[in-house]
C-alpha cells in the first residue's frame, strides 16, 4: 500500500528540516516564503492538507467555523516583546508611553500584535483603543474588518520606512527585525519582560501551531502518523492549554472573534 500523499505549507526551521519517512504519510511541502503568506490561501481555499498557522489566524478561522482541524504541534514560539520598535532617538521610554502614539503592524489580526496589545493592556494599562494603529494588510481570515482606530495605510507604503521617517512612533515586526542600530525595543528590558509574562502566565507565548483540512482529520491513524513525523515540535493538548485559553480570550477582548472559545471547541 503507497503512502497517502498530503501537501504541507511548512516553515524552514531545524525541527523540520529532515522529516522522518513514513510509509503511510508522505508530505509533499509547498515552498511559501515567507511562510505567513500560506495562512490565507489555507484559510480562505483550504489550499494544502496540512499547514503551519499562527495562533490569532487559527482562532479567528475555528470561531468563522471554517473546517480546519489543530494539531498538538508548535512551530514556533517565542516572547514578544522584542518585536516593539521605536526610533533610537525616540522620546518613548518603556511601553506605557505608547498611549495615544502611532504604531503600525501588519496587519491587526497578526500574531505578534494579539500578543503585545494583551501585554500593553494588562501589564501597562495602555488599551489597544489608546493607540492609533497603522495596518498594511487585511486579516487572513475573510470578513474581518480593522477597528475604528486603526487605519489602512497607503498602498505601497512600507512600515520601516514610515517608522524610520516619523510617521510612526513604534512598529511591531515579526520575526524578522530591521537590521542596523537606528531602532531600539520599546520595553527597555526584553528579557526582563519576557521573564515577567512567563512569571504571569506560565509559558512561552505561541506564535505557529499546525493544522490540517478538517477532511484529513477524519483519519486517526493519519493523524497519529502526522504526531509521529513532527516529533520534537508534538506536544499536547494539556500543555498547550494555556496558550490557547489566554490568545482565545485576548482574541476576542480584541475584537478579532465575538467570544472566547472554549479548549473543546478550538480542538474540534
Amino acid at each position: 500500500m503507497s503512502a497517502r500523499v498530503l501537501s504541507a505549507a511548512l516553515g524552514d526551521y531545524p525541527h523540520t528540516a529532515a522529516l522522518p519517512v513514513s510509509d503511510l504519510v508522505q508530505l509533499d511541502r509547498v515552498t511559501v516564503k515567507p511562510i505567513s503568506r500560506a495562512f490565507a490561501p489555507m484559510v480562505r481555499e483550504a489550499r494544502y492538507d496540512v499547514s503551519e498557522m499562527a495562533i490569532a489566524t487559527f482562532l479567528m478561522a475555528k470561531a468563522a467555523g471554517i473546517p480546519i482541524v489543530l494539531l498538538p504541534v508548535v512551530m514556533a514560539a517565542r516572547f514578544q516583546e522584542g518585536a516593539l520598535l521605536c526610533r533610537a532617538e525616540s522620546a518613548i521610554r518603556g511601553p506605557a508611553d505608547l498611549a495615544g502614539k502611532r504604531v503600525g503592524v501588519r496587519a491587526y489580526s497578526q500574531t505578534t500584535g494579539m500578543w503585545l496589545r494583551g501585554v500593553l493592556a494588562e501589564a501597562h494599562g495602555v488599551a489597544p483603543k489608546s493607540i492609533a494603529w497603522t495596518t498594511f494588510e487585511e486579516a487572513h481570515v475573510p470578513g474581518f474588518t480593522d477597528p475604528p482606530f486603526a487605519r489602512r495605510a497607503p498602498a505601497g507604503a512600507d512600515m520601516t520606512a514610515m517608522l524610520r521617517d516619523g510617521a510612526l512612533d513604534a512598529a511591531i515586526f515579526g520575526a524578522e527585525l530591521p537590521a542596523g542600530n537606528e531602532f531600539r525595543p520599546v520595553f527597555p528590558d526584553v528579557a526582563a519582560a519576557g521573564r515577567d509574562f512567563q512569571a504571569r502566565h506560565g509559558f512561552v507565548p505561541v506564535n505557529h501551531l499546525v493544522v490540517v483540512r478538517a477532511e484529513i482529520a477524519k483519519d486517526a491513524a493519519v493523524m497519529a502518523e502526522l504526531l509521529r513525523i513532527f516529533g520534537p515540535a508534538t506536544t499536547t493538548r494539556e500543555a498547550l492549554a494555556p496558550a490557547i485559553d489566554l490568545a482565545s480570550r485576548w482574541c476576542a477582548a480584541q475584537g478579532l472573534m465575538p467570544r472566547p472559545l472554549t479548549l473543546e471547541e478550538a480542538w474540534a
